[in-house]
């Protein structure tokens, strides 16, 4: 038998069985885990219990050194900062989260989960029939980091050093460490235990351009960091010049490019004074944007309509820039060009040949009639009665 059908007998073997099955008491699987958190910063919280039936999960609080005083927390709360999203299955999973975090956060944060019947009985102790796993959510305020100002780069820049400069002014504890970071990626020979740490790029190009972030580290507290964005319009570094194809065939063109913030990108058909904006409306072109890249599909190429010249244009709040291609398509016949430039080249060589030959002069054909012996005896003897007349006369 087939795996998928194996495992589709047994999931259907146990739903039928799940009304035979005793009651299971709720247990968790996944505990939330206690965090310290920066102000503005996020946090979420992950909790999963199993059961049968499968348990209901709530969220609780209590603020710092109130523990004895816990208040349940709803999706939406705290001027819409916090949002609860829970799935039951055979296992019960919540995730609690909580945007731009305020120093009134910190606190403990509670998972309760039951499938007591009574769970919801007034009556009841809820330490009785609700399980419970806390985390403590510590929320310090953010250090204050002084960063240079945005940097544009332009063609006058292009011989001039940029200076990226960070200053720690204050912070809860002492720093580590710095160094920086440029889209995500740590940037090599930057770490430092200076408070004021400066990056340097020399000759700057679109390519330097980005998001750029001084860190500095600490031993008891997460990082803290500043952004500074290099700006740069688009520059186009990557595109297919021509693409030539066969009719009925697909046709991809490209363009990557440099520049920050990535742009926007649109492609167009250059057909005479009037450009055509190309989308994904027609079901024959596909056009796919990511960041500093975009890819134009077209599928079963018309020789008719999809010959031309594609330009693909990138646009950010800095300029744009534009490439364009030509895309040749081909007839069905294009393979056979070349076995018929061949064949026509040997009907031209064999008319020229019997032409040439049907204009030979008449003088220059051998009379086959006459025999070749013959012809050296006539002129042997014209030779001897040539002599006998000349001793005649002498």
């Amino acid at each position: 038998m087939h795996r998928n059908a194996v495992m589709l007998a047994v999931v259907l073997l146990g739903n039928l069985m799940l009304p035979f099955i005793s009651a299971q008491n709720a247990g968790f699987v996944k505990s939330p885990l206690s965090e310290t958190k920066l102000t503005g910063d996020t946090f979420e919280l992950y909790c999963e219990v199993v059961g049968y039936p499968t348990p209901e999960i709530q969220w609780w609080y209590a603020e710092v050194n109130r523990a004895d005083s816990f208040k349940q927390l709803w999706d939406g709360a705290r001027k819409r900062r916090v949002s609860i999203n829970t799935a039951y299955g055979t296992n019960g999973v919540s995730v609690l989260g909580i945007t731009r975090l305020t120093l009134e956060d910190s606190g403990t944060y509670e998972c309760r989960a039951s499938n007591d019947p009574r769970r919801n009985d007034l009556r009841q102790n809820p330490a009785i029939t609700w399980i419970r796993a806390q985390a403590t959510i510590s929320v310090l305020q953010k250090p204050k980091i002084n960063a240079s100002d945005q940097t544009i780069l332009t063609a006058d820049t292009s011989s001039k050093q940029v200076i990226l400069q960070c200053n720690l002014t204050t912070a809860h504890t002492r720093h580590k460490e710095s160094f920086w970071m440029k889209n995500g990626q740590d940037i090599p020979n930057t770490r430092t235990e200076q408070k004021d740490t400066i990056y340097r790029i020399n000759k700057p190009r679109a390519d330097d351009s980005g998001e750029y972030m001084c860190v500095y580290t600490f031993d008891t507290a997460p990082n803290a960091n500043a952004t500074i964005e290099v700006k740069a319009k688009p520059d186009i570094t990557g595109h297919k010049r021509s693409e030539n194809k066969n009719e009925g065939e697909n046709a991809t063109l490209y363009c990557k490019s440099v520049g920050y913030p990535h742009p926007t990108w649109t492609w167009r058909k250059m057909d005479g004074k009037s450009p055509m904006e190309l989308d994904n409306s027609t079901g024959r072109i596909f056009i796919t944007n990511r960041d500093n890249y975009t890819e134009l599909n077209i599928l079963n190429l018309d020789i008719n309509t999809d010959p031309g010249i594609y330009e693909c244009n990138a646009t950010n709040a800095i300029g744009n820039n534009a490439q364009t291609t030509i895309l040749r398509v081909r007839s069905h016949l294009a393979p056979l060009w070349p076995f018929l430039g061949v064949l026509a080249e040997i009907i031209i060589l064999v008319v020229i040949i019997v032409v040439y030959e049907k204009r030979k002069r008449p003088d220059d054909i051998i009379d086959d009639d006459e025999p070749v012996g013959q012809m050296k005896t006539n002129s042997t003897n014209n030779h001897k009665d040539k002599n006998i007349r000349q001793r005649n006369t002498k």
